[in-house]
């Protein structure tokens, strides 16, 4: 008898199954392409944690996010540097708030490439926690309450996924 006794074929049947089991195969196309934004015009600042990576202004975001889509890249993520912080994270969720302002100009450039944010406090906050401090505590209500509008700005900005990412 040869190796295998048995040859099972029921995973090649259908092509639904075969493609459930088939190689994963990974092309531009599965790709996000994170975009770090900072307030200003003009501007592109290497990022020297990551290097190779800038944060860039939100006219730049759009020129960058032009070359991604080029590329075949299915979409960029964003994630903001503001001009202030305070204890709330206001600019986060500021109607002229960064991130917002660059999904506009991203959203009005690249007809085709998905927009996505992070939804995140500690960026945005002088504290650097993710949520609301009350008496040396994060308090989920209120952070929850701030982390929605955040959401909600970022969706009528015009992003096509809002990712929360806060913790």
């Amino acid at each position: 008898m040869s190796f295998p006794a048995e040859r099972p074929r029921r995973l090649r049947r259908t092509e639904r199954l075969r493609s459930m089991v088939r190689e994963t195969s990974v092309s531009p196309a599965n790709l996000i392409y994170p975009l770090f934004v900072m307030p200003g015009q003009g501007g592109r600042k290497e990022i020297s944690s990551l290097p190779g990576c800038f944060h860039l202004t939100p006219d730049e975001a759009a020129r960058e996010a032009r070359e991604v889509e080029s590329l075949g890249i299915a979409g960029v993520i964003l994630f903001g540097l503001p001009r202030a912080k305070d204890p709330l994270g206001s600019e986060g969720y500021a109607d002229d708030g960064v991130v917002q302002e660059a999904v506009r100009r991203i959203r009005a450039e690249c007809k085709e490439l998905l927009v996505m944010t992070d939804v995140c406090l500690c960026e945005y906050t002088s504290h650097g926690h993710c949520g609301v401090i009350d008496g040396g505590e994060v308090k989920n209500d209120p952070t929850l309450d701030l982390l929605a509008s955040m959401a909600l700005s970022h969706a009528k900005a015009g992003a096509h996924v809002v990712a929360p990412s806060d913790m």
